[in-house]
């Protein structure tokens, strides 16, 4: 049923004029997706994600870099430390034992040096850099996602203001024509071939339809509302859609046999999720293995009485090069119990997996009969609606011709607004069930309903 004609006195449903004074912003279906994709919050905020996850990365590779420091420092030393020696030591007349005070240090000292150090290998720094890029790949996925639910809320949203709007028509065309059959009434009254009875009928049925039109336009103003909150744009800026219900595409997608699970974002991001989970155990295990880092300092230093002198005379250079090797031997088990922790994590996220499979294979069947049955009862809508309409004009004219009833006319015209809302609730319902069904088989954000 590839662009179902709907066929409601052959107008165009594009919506009811608004009276604002700032310009109407025109928006077809595929503008509005546009807009939201740029402007939506959650998107905008799923995106500072990504680029926060970038940051993460920079970050964790700078830590292999090397890392240069200068440092300095003048002290004086108020109360010089005061060590006690043998002095035989220095003076062989002296008795073995013979102790004396002895101060090392002297009141001033200072220095500035110079260190760099460098990691060497640390098992760890590696699975951080490729762990951190998964996770960037994770935030690029939820932001998909995201962008995944803004558009079904946006194309939802967007026909729901066109059923309304059709809706708010419809309600119009039905209180003019009431409205017209009340004065007509009223007049066969006043010229005695109707009784008053036949008056009040009609004059219920507009008094009904005139609280239902005031409803639908509140409806309809709420709706548009909604729909301009979930693309991210102002609510005051007024929006004409010029998308006609008549252009909705609802033939059922063709869905192939060897379904790609990844097509759905879920199931994406489980797999992201089980990359994470296989790497937080390499890390756990690279534990296990030695770090290895190299470092050098260079720099000099003086020791003198006065501070004058300190900064005056020469100071003496020293330099250093190395390398620190920490091997582990025994944490109690600590690391052991992760890398179990990580062995469940990784089991769960399989059988999780596993279910998602069977969950789509179930909700892709639910969709596609949901359309399908839709789409039949839609065409039987259709033809009430035009059976209900021929009954209503027959009536009518049987009735202004005097061998018809009030109370038939009445009939006929509550069944002809039935059929009218009962095909624009079941065409609703059809292209929820498109929607839900090209969500379902993962092509929602690339498919044009």
């Amino acid at each position: 049923m590839r662009n179902i004609f709907f066929s409601l006195c052959s107008v165009s449903l594009i919506g009811v004029p608004l009276a604002f004074a700032q310009k109407k912003q025109e928006m077809t279906i595929e503008q509005c997706l546009e807009y939201a994709l740029g402007n939506n919050e959650s998107i905008q905020i799923s995106e500072l994600s990504i680029n926060d996850a970038e940051a993460k990365i920079r970050g964790i590779v700078a830590l292999g870099l090397p890392q240069a420091m200068i440092q300095g420092g003048l002290n004086y030393n108020f109360e010089v430390q005061t060590s006690l020696v043998d002095a035989s030591n220095f003076d062989r007349t002296l008795a073995p034992g013979t102790l004396t005070e002895i101060q090392f240090a002297l009141p001033f000292d200072g220095n500035v040096s110079m260190g760099v150090s460098q990691l060497i290998f640390d098992g760890a720094y590696f699975v951080g850099i490729e762990a951190s890029k998964t996770f960037k790949q994770l935030s690029i996925k939820e932001n998909e996602r995201t962008k995944i639910e803004v558009v079904e809320a946006v194309t939802k949203s967007y026909y729901n203001v066109l059923i309304n709007q059709a809706q708010l028509y419809l309600l119009n065309q039905n209180f003019s024509r009431l409205d017209t059959l009340l004065r007509e009434t009223t007049q066969m009254y006043q010229n005695g071939f109707a009784e008053q009875i036949d008056v009040d009928r009609i004059k219920v049925s507009y008094n009904n339809i005139k609280v239902s039109l005031e409803t639908q336009i509140q409806l309809s103003e709420i709706s548009q509302k909604l729909l301009k909150f979930q693309m991210g744009m102002p609510l005051e800026i007024p929006l004409v859609l010029t998308t006609p219900l008549r252009d909705v595409n609802l033939d059922i997608p063709d869905i192939p046999t060897n379904f790609n699970y990844n097509d759905r974002i879920e199931y994406s991001l489980l797999e992201t999720n089980r990359n994470l989970a296989l790497l937080d155990k390499k890390n756990y295990l690279s534990e296990y293995l030695p770090k290895i880092y190299g470092n050098f300092n260079y720099g000099f230093n003086n020791a003198r009485s006065l501070g004058s002198d300190l900064l005056a005379d020469n100071w003496f250079n020293f330099g250093i090069v190395g390398a620190t090797v920490s091997i582990p031997l025994f944490e109690g088990f600590s690391k052991k119990t992760k890398i179990q922790q990580s062995k469940i994590k990784i089991s769960q996220l399989d059988y999780q997996k596993s279910f998602l499979q069977k969950n789509i294979q179930i909700e892709i069947v639910q969709q596609k009969m949901s359309l399908e049955s839709n789409l039949k009862i839609l065409e039987v809508q259709r033809q009430n609606q035009e059976l209900a309409a021929n009954i209503f004009r027959i009536t009518k004219i049987k009735f202004q011709e005097g061998i018809g009833s009030n109370l038939e006319l009445t009939n006929a015209d509550n069944e002809y607004k039935t059929a009218q809302t009962n095909y624009l609730i079941t065409l609703y319902k059809s292209i929820l069930s498109k929607i839900d069904l090209l969500k379902a088989t993962g092509t929602l954000y690339n498919t044009k309903l």
